[in-house]
């Protein structure tokens, strides 16, 4: 997360469909990926993917968001998650993860919920909703905190202007979804567009790491 600087998120019922997606950010540079946890039977659809990955996309690095309880980041373990990110801070997520030396990312909002989920282990705190707290936000928790990674999710889009917006305030990486993967560019099936934006959002965060 900390090197490459991106993590897109993506959800999709159809299993073609969405290797396609993986494929095309792969082939923009993505290593990481996070699977949202959406819609019935999702666990298969990210087994599936996850298995394609494994053998066709071997350095991509598959994780699971929009977990809500122990049970279900288990079961996305079993099937070969890498990260688990969640919408809100659970203790006991944070236990069934660090059993497994698995990386959890905790949605959090306030100083106080960030300084819990880092005595739980949290290693990278998810910024959740990123767009209703914006930049300032991971500034000011910054200042009393050096030593915080944020990675905010809701709220980025993969343009210089928002990226330099955040990557200035001090995030380790931010996560994006629909701005970069939109419904409609899944519905047209343009492909090579997502392969485009996904390469061009990492050629910018790659040039604000390296000022």
């Amino acid at each position: 997360m900390e090197d490459t600087g991106m993590v897109p998120l993506f959800y999709h019922p159809d299993i073609e469909l969405g290797k396609k997606a993986i494929a095309a950010c792969y082939r923009g540079g993505a290593r990481l990926l996070e699977f949202t946890n959406r819609g019935d039977y999702a666990h298969e659809v990210f087994a599936e993917l996850n298995k394609y990955c494994a053998k066709e996309l071997p350095e991509m690095i598959m994780g699971v968001g929009s977990v809500t309880d122990a049970a279900a980041a288990s079961l996305y373990m079993q099937l070969g998650a890498n990260f688990v990110v969640t919408p809100v801070l659970r203790e006991d997520i944070a236990l069934a993860c660090n059993r497994r030396k698995v990386l959890w990312s905790p949605g959090c909002g306030s100083l106080s919920e960030i300084a819990r989920a880092e005595e739980l282990g949290c290693e990278i705190v998810k910024l959740f909703p990123g767009g209703t707290y914006g930049p300032g936000f991971v500034k000011d928790i910054k200042g009393p905190q050096p030593w915080t990674s944020i990675m905010p999710t809701g709220g980025v889009s993969p343009t210089k202007e928002s990226l330099s917006a955040w990557f200035d305030a001090g995030v380790t990486c931010v996560g994006m979804g629909s701005k970069l993967i939109s419904g409609e560019l899944l519905k047209s099936g343009d492909f090579a567009l997502l392969e485009t934006r996904t390469r061009e959002a990492l050629e910018i965060i790659r040039g604000l790491k390296g000022r």
